[in-house]
């Protein structure tokens, strides 16, 4: 073979093994880079957590009026007044046990949520927990009594942390309910968290349609002292939705 083609043929042996050596270390890289399936497109920094919870947002907050006398959302506290010739006009006896004489006033409860009342009792019944209506509507007359008994017994500061102004009281709607036991045990007292009935009602009320109205802790909010046994009736929807945020109307609705 001559020397030019002894050169020619090197030239052509270094140009493959250079091109070899171009080829190997280019896969290599790309084996090294970040890699984009056609399947899975990026995910930005603020989509990264899914939330699986409700939106409160997409909760209509609009479904009753908030001070419309009758309406099931009315907000009664104690800026927020109802009239004092303001009487329900479907109260009736709650098919349910009664702490007092079905003739005595406390007794009544409005139509509207009665039937949630009595399936509620009925329910719990079915568990063993014997409920007893302890309390229902009161009218801004019977609210006063109470009132000022309560003043002239404790002073007017102490009164206005457990008992509400006439005028002020979510009794007067006649879907707010004091709930008891048979023998008074802890009857309007914060003991009776304690008792099965207490504890049954804080866990299944709101599937009812009742919501637990005086929270622990939300006394600034309410103006009233944490009440177990409270309930005000607002209908499953808002109900499940309060228990779930474990808010008060009034934080609610922004009031």
């Amino acid at each position: 073979m001559s020397k030019k083609a002894v050169l020619i043929t090197s030239i052509v042996s270094l140009g493959l093994l250079l091109a070899g050596l171009f080829l190997y270390f280019t896969q290599i890289v790309k084996e090294d880079a970040p890699r984009e399936t056609s399947h899975q497109a990026p995910v930005s920094n603020t989509e990264e957590e899914s939330n699986d919870e409700p939106d409160e947002a997409a909760f209509d907050k609009t479904t009753y009026s908030l001070t419309e006398p009758g309406s099931i959302w009315q907000v009664v506290n104690k800026q927020r007044a109802i009239s004092a010739n303001y009487v329900p006009d479907d109260l009736v006896v709650p098919n349910v046990r009664l702490r007092l004489a079905a003739s005595a006033e406390q007794m009544q409860f409005r139509e509207v949520a009665t039937d949630d009342l009595e399936t509620m009792f009925s329910a719990a019944d079915q568990e063993d927990i014997i409920l007893v209506f302890g309390s229902g509507y009161r009218s801004y007359q019977l609210q006063k009594q109470f009132y000022d008994s309560y003043v002239a017994r404790d002073g007017q500061a102490a009164a206005d942390r457990y008992s509400a102004r006439p005028g002020t009281s979510e009794h007067q709607t006649g879907i707010s309910f004091d709930a008891t036991i048979p023998d008074q045990t802890c009857h309007l007292e914060i003991c009776f968290e304690d008792t099965p009935q207490g504890q049954w009602l804080a866990e299944n009320a709101h599937k009812y349609g009742f919501h637990l109205r005086y929270r622990e802790g939300k006394e600034s909010i309410t103006g009233y002292q944490y009440e177990p046994w409270h309930f005000r009736y607002v209908g499953k929807d808002l109900a499940n939705e309060l228990h779930r945020l474990d808010l008060t109307m009034e934080e609610f609705f922004n009031l």
